[in-house]
C-alpha cells in the first residue's frame, strides 16, 4: 500500500517553523497515510461512537459525535469505512453530512487512552453512511482521561438550544471540563491528501479551558507530535469548532468561531502550555442528552509507592525502583507496558500526570521506570533533580498496548535512546520463561555516555543463546572501543535489519523518537513486511 509523501499544507508547514519544528515533515510521512493499517481498522470496528468535524451547508465548522451499538462500524476495505447509524436532525451537520460531505474525524477509546485519526469524504448509502479515507494516522495517549461507557435506554429531549454567547450554565460545564475535541479544516486546491477536516482531542485538568467572557476562550496547546494539524488548518483558515460531552448525561455543547494563536502562551498560568489557542465564539448549540452514550471515570484509584533505590543508567537516564508503601504486592503488567504516575510539584496548583514505560521484569514485588531528562520537560527534570529514595507519589495500574504481539513468533527489537525500555523488559520476561523463542536485540545509541543498560543487556544476551545483540554508536567517543562497548559504528538502518533475515514470520517491535520510527517502519513496509507484523510505540515531545 501507499504511504502519503506529502502529508502537509502550507499552513502546517507555517506552524512546524513557527514551533521550531522543520524537521517534521522530512519524517512523517511514514506515520501519515492514505489507507488504514489493519490495527487502526480493527480498532475503529470496536468503538460505539466517532468524533467527526465538518461544515454546515452555511460554512459554518461544527465538531459532532455519530454513534451506535458498539460494531456499528465495519470496514469493507482499507480506505473505507461503513456506519450503521441515523443523524439526528437537530445536529448542525446534518443537512451536509446527508448531501455528502468531506469531513475529519478522531476516534477514541478513553478507557484505554488510544485513539487515532482520519480524514474523508462521508456520503449516504443504503446501509447508512460510508467514509472514503483520504488520510490516516495515529495519535499519543497523552492528556486522556480514562472513562468507561454504557448505552443508556433513552436519549431523552434532544431538542436544541441555540445561542451567540455562552451561558452562566454552560460556562460552569466548561469550566469543569477535562475533555473536549477541537475541529478545524481548510479547502485549498491543489493540496492533495492535506485537504480537508481534522477532529482532534485535547484533554487537562479540570479548568484547562480558560474563559475571558461569554464570547472568548482560551485553549492551551501542549507538546504533542508536532504535525500541527489544527493549528495549521487555524493559520489557513481561522474558523474552529469546539465540542464538550456532558459525560454522565450524553449532553453535547457545540461551539463554532473564529481562532488566533498566541505563540509564547502568556495569557494562561499554565507551565505546561507551548502556545494558545483564542476562540471568539459565533455561535453555540447545546442539545441536552443527544446522546444515547454514557461515560464515568474509570475507577482505578490511585495507590502510593515509594521510592526504594535510584541509579543513574546514564548521562540521561535515571532510573526509579518502587514498591508499595505497605509492602503489599504490586498490580501484574505484561513487559512494553507503560506505569501513569500523579506528582506535585511545588509552585504547581494542579496534579501533573505523565506516563513512563516499566522497563524491569515482571513481578509483583517492585516496579522499575527509566526516565530520560527531557530539555524542556517540566516532570522529568523533576523527576531526576527533586526525588529521591524514599519520596513517595501516585501511580495508577499498568497499561498500555505495546506488548509482545505473538507466542512463539521470532521477535525483532529495535530501538533508540531511551526506547531501550521495553525492550528490556520484554528480554527479562523472555529470559524468565526461557522457551527458546529467537529474539534480535538491536538498539541505537550516540556513544557510551548515553548508552543505558549496556552491562544488563548484556547479561541477559550472555545467559540465552537464542538471543544476538547488536549495538550502534552513531557519534562514539574516543575511548569507545567496537567489540567492547558497541558492535557497530553508524546508524542503525532498514538494510542492517533485513540482513538478519529473520525470516517470514518475525514481528518488529520499534521503539524510539519518531524520526527513527517512521524511517524504519516505513523501510520495513517497503521490502514486503506487513503492516501488522511491525508495531511501534514512540516518546518523546514529538510522539506520535
Amino acid at each position: 500500500m501507499m504511504t502519503v509523501q506529502n502529508p502537509f499544507h502550507e499552513g502546517e508547514i507555517e506552524a512546524q517553523r513557527m514551533a521550531g519544528a522543520n524537521e517534521v515533515a522530512s519524517w512523517a510521512s511514514g506515520f501519515i497515510r492514505d489507507h488504514m493499517p489493519p490495527q487502526h481498522r480493527e480498532f475503529y470496528t470496536s468503538l460505539p461512537f466517532l468524533v467527526v468535524t465538518g461544515s454546515d451547508t452555511g460554512g459554518l465548522i461544527w465538531t459532532t459525535i455519530l454513534e451506535g451499538k458498539k460494531g456499528f462500524v465495519s470496514s469493507p476495505t482499507d480506505r473505507t469505512l461503513q456506519l450503521d447509524t441515523a443523524i439526528d436532525p437537530y445536529d448542525p451537520l446534518y443537512d451536509s453530512i446527508r448531501a455528502g460531505t468531506n469531513v475529519g474525524a478522531i476516534g477514541i477509546e478513553l478507557a484505554s487512552r488510544r485513539r487515532n485519526r482520519f480524514s474523508g469524504a462521508i456520503k449516504p448509502n443504503i446501509d447508512g453512511y460510508a467514509i472514503e479515507i483520504n488520510q490516516s494516522f495515529g495519535n499519543c495517549p497523552q492528556y486522556i482521561t480514562e472513562r468507561e461507557w454504557h448505552q443508556s435506554p433513552s436519549q431523552g429531549d434532544v431538542r436544541s438550544i441555540k445561542g451567540s454567547a455562552l451561558t452562566a450554565q454552560q460556562q460552569e460545564s466548561i469550566k469543569q471540563a477535562d475533555t473536549l475535541f477541537l475541529g478545524s479544516g481548510q479547502n485549498v486546491q491543489g493540496q492533495g491528501y492535506a485537504d480537508g477536516y481534522d477532529a482532534s482531542h485535547r484533554g487537562g485538568a479540570p479548568g484547562f479551558v480558560s474563559i475571558k467572557s461569554a464570547t472568548q476562550l482560551l485553549i492551551p496547546d501542549y507538546a504533542g507530535n508536532n504535525f500541527f494539524n489544527s493549528i495549521g488548518n487555524l493559520i489557513k483558515n481561522p474558523s474552529i469548532s469546539l465540542l464538550f460531552i456532558d459525560f454522565e448525561n450524553g449532553g453535547l455543547l457545540q461551539i463554532s468561531g473564529k481562532a488566533t494563536i498566541d505563540w509564547d502562551a502568556k495569557q494562561l498560568d499554565d507551565p505546561n502550555a507551548r502556545r494558545v489557542i483564542c476562540v471568539d465564539i459565533n455561535s453555540v448549540i447545546e442539545r441536552k442528552q443527544a446522546l444515547s452514550l454514557r461515560w464515568r471515570a474509570k475507577e482505578t484509584p490511585p495507590r502510593k509507592l515509594k521510592v526504594v533505590k535510584k541509579v543513574e543508567e546514564s548521562n540521561e537516564i535515571t532510573s526509579f525502583f518502587l514498591q508499595d508503601i505497605n509492602d503489599n504486592p504490586l498490580s501484574d503488567f505484561q513487559p512494553g507496558q507503560y506505569l501513569p504516575i500523579e506528582l506535585k510539584i511545588p509552585g504547581h496548583q494542579n496534579t501533573l500526570k505523565r506516563t513512563y514505560t516499566l522497563s524491569g521484569p515482571p513481578n509483583k514485588n517492585w516496579y522499575r521506570l527509566s526516565v530520560k531528562r527531557e530539555t524542556k520537560g517540566l516532570v522529568s527534570s523533576f523527576l531526576h533533580d527533586g526525588i529521591d529514595t524514599g519520596d513517595i507519589f501516585q501511580a495508577k495500574i499498568p497499561a498500555g498496548n505495546f506488548v509482545i504481539p505473538c507466542s512463539q513468533c521470532p521477535l525483532v527489537l529495535v530501538s533508540a535512546g531511551v526506547g531501550v525500555t521495553p525492550m528490556l523488559s520484554i528480554l527479562h520476561s523472555e529470559f524468565q520463561k526461557d522457551e527458546g523463542r529467537k529474539i534480535w536485540f538491536v538498539h541505537g545509541a550516540r556513544n557510551s555516555l548515553t548508552h543505558a543498560f549496556k552491562e544488563e543487556v548484556a547479561t541477559l544476551v550472555n545467559h540465552d543463546k537464542n538471543v544476538q545483540k547488536h549495538v550502534f554508536y552513531s557519534k562514539p567517543m574516543a575511548d569507545d572501543r567496537i567489540g567492547k562497548d558497541y558492535d557497530h559504528l553508524g546508524r542503525l538502518s532498514v538494510d542492517f535489519l533485513i540482513g538478519l533475515d529473520a525470516g517470514p514470520d518475525a514481528h518488529y517491535m520499534l521503539c524510539g523518537p519518531s524520526a527513527f520510527l517512521s524511517e524504519i517502519q516505513l523501510g520495513l513496509e517497503l521490502i514486503g513486511v506487513a503492516t501488522d507484523q511491525i508495531h511501534f510505540e514512540s516518546f518523546g515531545p514529538t510522539g506520535a
